[in-house]
C-alpha cells in the first residue's frame, strides 16, 4: 500500500490566454474563432519567403493590463525571439515568443481556499475563506500554432491553420501550488481576472484558456524538488484535477519502489483518466532560442503604463472586498456576485438605486439567476435593466408593495414588458398598498374581519394554537393573505392574528 500522506505535491502551471484582438499577433488575418477551415490565413500565415512579421499594438495592452492586475513589474524594453521547434502546424517551423524580456516579471495570484481545520484562531472549526499567494514567474506574449484534427474514421490527420498567428500570452507560475484544489483555484482565478479585463473569453472547451501542467512529488519537509512531468493542453478545469491526481498516484507508486524516471512530457487522456508518455522533455537549448530578426524591440514607457491604468476596470478581488465590508454581504455572496463580471456590474448598477444591498443579491442570485439557467442565457439577455429591478426592491422596502406582490404578479409583467417599472406595473392593475394612515386603519379593520372568519371555520385549530400548538399561526397568517389577494403587508398580518389569536 503506497503512503501518500508521505508524499506532497509540487506543482506549477502554464496557462495560455488567446487574445481577444481583432488580428493575429504579427499579422493582419482575421483572429476569429469558429471560421471555416484555413480561411482566415494568408501568405503571412504560411511563412512565404519575403514576409515580414509586425507586432500587435493592442496585444501588449492586454498583457500590460494583466500584469497591472497581478502587481507584475512590465518591462521597459522587450525582445522577441524565435523557438525553433517542429510541429507539422507550425507553418514556419518556429513561434516567435519572448525568451530574455517577457512583458511582465513576478506578480502573485491571490487564490481562495476553504478551510475548516480547528486553530486557535479558529477553535470550531467553522468553514472560512483561506488566503494563498501563488507566485507568478512571468507573462509573456507568443502566438498559437494552427490546429491538427483527427477525424474518426480517416486514415490522415487535417490541418487547419486559422489558429496559427493567434496573439497569446502565457502565465507561468512559480511551483507553489500543493494540490489539485489550489489548481482548480489558481485556474478559476484566471479566468475570472482575464474575463474582467476582456482580453480573453477563458473558454477551455474552445481552447482559448489552456493549461500545461508540472507535476512532481517529494518527501514531506523535503527541499529539493523531485523528477518533474509535464501534462500538455489540458482543456477543462475537471481534467486538470483529475490529471494532477493521477499523476500523484503514478509518480509516488514510482518513487516508492526506487524506479528511476526522467524528466518526459505527457498526454491526458479524458477516457481513461490516466497519462501517457509522449516524449521525453526537451531542455531549453533544445529550442535555439535566438533574437527575432525580423522585429524591432518594443519599449514600453510610462505613459503608456499610465494610459493602461486609466482603463483598467474594478477587479473582482476588490469587488469582493466592497461587497463584504461596505456592503456587508457574506463572502458566499460576494463569490458568486464576483464570479462573473457581467454580475458584478449589475449588481452594482442595483446598488447605484436602492441601498437594501442584500435584497438585490437575492433578487440577483435567485429569480434572476433561475430566470437566465432554465433559458440557457447570459445576463446580457435579461430583459429587465438593474435600475428597474431596484426601484422595485425601494418599493417593498417603502411598504408599498409586499414581496409576495413583487415576486408573484409584477415581476412576471415586468419580464413581458421591461420597459415598464415595477411602479406603473403596480399602479396599473391596483396593486400599491396604501400608505395613508386612515385607509390602514380602514383596511386593517376589514382584515380583522377576514381573521374573526377564519378564525370561526377552524375552531379546533383555534384550540390547538391556545393549548401551544404556536406553529399554526403561519396557517392563519397564509389564510388570511389569500383573503387578501396578497395586497395586505404580512407583518401586519402576523401582528393582528396574534392579538386575536389572544382574547
Amino acid at each position: 500500500m503506497i503512503m501518500k500522506d508521505k508524499y506532497e505535491l509540487v506543482i506549477g502551471l502554464e496557462v495560455h490566454a488567446q487574445l481577444q484582438t481583432v488580428s493575429k499577433a504579427y499579422f493582419s488575418e482575421e483572429n476569429t474563432y469558429g471560421s471555416m477551415p484555413n480561411t482566415n490565413i494568408s501568405v503571412l500565415t504560411l511563412a512565404h519567403p519575403g514576409t515580414l512579421p509586425k507586432a500587435n499594438k493592442t496585444s501588449f495592452d492586454y498583457a500590460i493590463k494583466m500584469g497591472l492586475a497581478l502587481g507584475s513589474q512590465i518591462t521597459e524594453e522587450t525582445i522577441f525571439a524565435r523557438k525553433n521547434y517542429f510541429y507539422p502546424d507550425l507553418p514556419k517551423g518556429y513561434q516567435i515568443t519572448q525568451d530574455k524580456t517577457p512583458i511582465c516579471i513576478g506578480g502573485n495570484v491571490i487564490i481562495n481556499l476553504k478551510d475548516n481545520q480547528i486553530t486557535p484562531e479558529n477553535p470550531e472549526g467553522k468553514t472560512i475563506n483561506k488566503e494563498h499567494s501563488i507566485r507568478l514567474t512571468r507573462i509573456h506574449l507568443e502566438e498559437d500554432a494552427g490546429k491538427s484534427l483527427h477525424i474518426d474514421g480517416e486514415e490522415e490527420s487535417f490541418i487547419d491553420l486559422n489558429r496559427a498567428g493567434v496573439p497569446l500570452i502565457e502565465f507561468v507560475s512559480e511551483p507553489d501550488i500543493r494540490s489539485a484544489d489550489e489548481a482548480h483555484a489558481y485556474l478559476t482565478e484566471i479566468r475570472k481576472l482575464v474575463r474582467y479585463l476582456d482580453v480573453c473569453d477563458g473558454n477551455m472547451e474552445e481552447g482559448s484558456l489552456r493549461c500545461d501542467v508540472n507535476i512532481s512529488v517529494r518527501l514531506i519537509g523535503a527541499t529539493e524538488y523531485g523528477t518533474r512531468a509535464e501534462i500538455k493542453n489540458l482543456n477543462s478545469f475537471s481534467n486538470v484535477k483529475r490529471a494532477i491526481e493521477y499523476e500523484f498516484e503514478r509518480q509516488t507508486a514510482l518513487v516508492e519502489q526506487n524506479i528511476t524516471f526522467g524528466q518526459e512530457t505527457r498526454m491526458f487522456d479524458a477516457t481513461t483518466g490516466t497519462t501517457t508518455s509522449l516524449r521525453m522533455k526537451e531542455a531549453m537549448n533544445d529550442y535555439r532560442y535566438f533574437p527575432e530578426p525580423d522585429l524591432t524591440p518594443v519599449v514600453v514607457d510610462k505613459t503608456w503604463i499610465e494610459r493602461i491604468k486609466n482603463l483598467m476596470p474594478a477587479l473582482p478581488r476588490a469587488l469582493f472586498l466592497k461587497f463584504t465590508k461596505e456592503y456587508n454581504l457574506s463572502d458566499y455572496d460576494a463569490e458568486v456576485i464576483t464570479a462573473e463580471k457581467e454580475t458584478a456590474m449589475y449588481f452594482e448598477e442595483m446598488c447605484k438605486i436602492t441601498k437594501n444591498y442584500k435584497a438585490a443579491c437575492n433578487w440577483l442570485t435567485g429569480n434572476i439567476k433561475g430566470y437566465l439557467n432554465e433559458r440557457t442565457l447570459a445576463l446580457n439577455q435579461f430583459p429587465i435593466s438593474a435600475k428597474n429591478m431596484a426601484e422595485m426592491v425601494n418599493l417593498i422596502d417603502a411598504g408599498k408593495i409586499n414581496h409576495n406582490i413583487a415576486a408573484k404578479q409584477i415581476y412576471p409583467k415586468m419580464l413581458e414588458n421591461p420597459t415598464k417599472s415595477a411602479e406603473m406595473i403596480a399602479t396599473e392593475d391596483n396593486l400599491l398598498l396604501s400608505t395613508n394612515i386612515a385607509d390602514n386603519e380602514a383596511f386593517n379593520l376589514e382584515v380583522e374581519g377576514f381573521i374573526g372568519e377564519i378564525m370561526a371555520n377552524f375552531p379546533a385549530k383555534v384550540a390547538e394554537y391556545k393549548a401551544g400548538k404556536t406553529g399554526l399561526l403561519g396557517m392563519f397568517v397564509g389564510e388570511v393573505m389569500k383573503k387578501t389577494k396578497g395586497k395586505a403587508n404580512p407583518k401586519t398580518v402576523n401582528e393582528l392574528v396574534v392579538k386575536m389569536l389572544a382574547l
